[in-house]
């Protein structure tokens, strides 16, 4: 059986296509929003498609578009493009009736560089707008790891707003990728604020997104963290085919049983 925690990646796009699928095998989505889907759906449809999963007892998470998007940007015109889009998505994800948004915060040390705490300063103006409405709404905002070499940045927003609707949504494939920190050590950095996890594996050179135990990501150290804090994040499988949703389903799932 599908832990009531665990979720799989559909591009929204794609949802019309996976949602029998998803309805008969119980599988509980989380749906990638683009800036297109919430430009061309009216609002009656999230509320509609969020009933027929409700109907059928699964929940759903929401990712909230990121593409050219930036919580800390320093050009206000930008900044006000990406409120817009994040209040859609909180917006959308209220009709769909879920529970939790995962964002892309925009920061990257290279473009940045210097500017970081010029970043710091404007993200921390950015979010709590998000948090009121989230709260309100009662969603739960995860900011997600990308280009992070390390957790310090990401607990600057979520402990310096200390909001309960703030947390964090920890990649495993981005820290592989970029992270410098042991798997244990950074898990460990998020304390109780690890709301949300995205589970998929690479060979530590480019964002693969391969079934879980296909690279050479030892996912031992991320298993007996959830058991010795007794932490129950939800979990998304980032799988990009149904072939790799099946091999890694069938990698996670003793794990996560022995979790419940």
């Amino acid at each position: 059986m599908v832990p009531s925690f665990l979720h799989v990646h559909v591009p929204f796009r794609q949802v019309e296509m996976y949602l029998p699928s998803l309805l008969e095998r119980r599988l509980q989505p989380e749906l990638g929003l683009q800036a297109i889907d919430l430009d061309l759906h009216e609002p009656g449809y999230f509320t509609n498609l969020g009933a027929r999963f409700q109907a059928a007892s699964l929940a759903v998470t929401v990712h909230a578009p990121f593409m050219d998007l930036n919580a800390g940007a320093v050009e206000p015109l930008v900044q006000q493009a990406t409120l817009k889009r994040f209040l859609q998505t909180l917006d959308a994800a209220d009709r769909l009736a879920a529970r939790l948004v995962v964002f892309h915060p925009g920061y990257d040390s290279w473009r940045y560089g210097k500017q970081r705490r010029a970043w710091l300063q404007q993200a921390l103006h950015f979010w709590p707008q998000l948090c009121v409405r989230a709260e309100r709404l009662g969603i739960r905002l995860a900011l997600e790891n990308i280009y992070d070499e390390d957790s310090v940045l990401l607990r600057e927003q979520v402990d310096g707003l200390d909001h309960p609707s703030f947390g964090h949504c920890f990649d495993i494939g981005h820290w592989a990728l970029f992270g410098k920190p042991t798997l244990a050590a950074w898990l460990q950095s998020l304390d109780s604020k690890l709301f949300h996890l995205h589970l998929h594996d690479n060979f530590g050179r480019q964002d693969d997104h391969l079934p879980v135990g296909a690279g050479q990501i030892d996912f031992t150290p991320l298993w007996s963290h959830l058991t010795e804090t007794g932490l129950r994040p939800s979990i998304t499988l980032e799988a990009h085919s149904q072939t790799h949703l099946d091999h890694s389903l069938a990698a996670v799932l003793p794990f996560l049983d022995a979790l419940n």
